[in-house]
């Protein structure tokens, strides 16, 4: 009987350890990684929180960052399953070097380029050209080669022929928040950021012009060729474009696409 007891606490133990296993792989099985634009970051978590509500068994890690810098992480096989982008033209680039798939992709909001100076500052900027006068003499912008803001900011100033005269003023930054945080610490006298950024920080930085891009701010996202889990990365995409997710990004100063 000792003999059977011991084979039966054998297998028990066998069938209950296979079950944790199985249980453990399945958790894993349902996680979704998300990519995003870092003016994305206050919006995404409450999304992604509202998302695993709907999907009891998914969970959302996020991952923010420029968007010219994540694309190059999903380039080089960084394990992604949605990425999203704070302009159209980092997608497009996604799309040619063929790391998402193009039937998934969708416009889910939209933005505005602003400038922002400290909180305290008593600057007036009743037009773009103010921003050369002598008071303004550092202005923090996202890097254009990886950063969307810096980039819409760039082509902004070039279309009227300012870029030139600010090139010494320019203090470049790895993101647009970090451009944000720089204004909001009062380390220059203004930034290029999004509108959503500046409300982001409306203790510490206000919007002193709105700019009016030739290209319109716009954010798509789309699901990543070889995602892990390629249903919960579809789903996803598709609750950005719902009513619930809409009402949260409008909640953070977003333009319904």
């Amino acid at each position: 009987m000792t003999g059977c007891n011991r084979m039966r606490r054998s297998i028990l133990a066998g069938l209950l350890f296979g079950a944790l296993a199985i249980g453990s792989a399945a958790s894993f099985a349902a996680e979704l990684t998300v990519s995003a634009a870092v003016s994305l970051t206050d919006a995404f978590k409450e999304i992604g929180a509202a998302f695993e509500r709907a999907q009891s068994a998914t969970k959302v890690v996020l991952n923010f960052g420029a968007s010219g810098q994540l694309l190059q992480q999903i380039v080089a096989g960084a394990p992604v399953d949605v990425f999203a982008s704070a302009d159209l033209e980092t997608m497009d680039r996604a799309a040619k070097q063929g790391v998402v798939t193009g039937e998934s992709r969708v416009v889910f909001a939209r933005n505005e380029l602003v400038v922002a100076v400290p909180a305290t500052s008593l600057l007036v900027l009743n037009r773009l050209v103010d921003i050369t006068g002598p008071e303004v003499k550092r202005i923090a912008i996202g890097n254009p080669d990886s950063v969307p803001a810096g980039k819409y900011a760039r082509d902004f100033l070039n279309t009227a022929r300012l870029w030139p005269d600010l090139q010494e003023r320019f203090v470049f930054t790895q993101n647009v928040r970090q451009a944000l945080d720089y204004v909001a610490r009062g380390e220059v006298d203004a930034a290029f950021v999004y509108r959503t950024d500046a409300i982001a920080a409306v203790n510490r930085a206000k919007i002193a012009l709105v700019t009016k891009t030739e290209t319109p701010v716009l954010y798509p996202a789309a699901v990543v060729k070889g995602s892990g889990n390629p249903e919960g990365a579809a789903a996803f995409v598709r609750f950005l474009r719902t009513e619930a997710a809409q009402r949260i990004l409008e909640r953070y100063g977003f333009g319904r696409p």
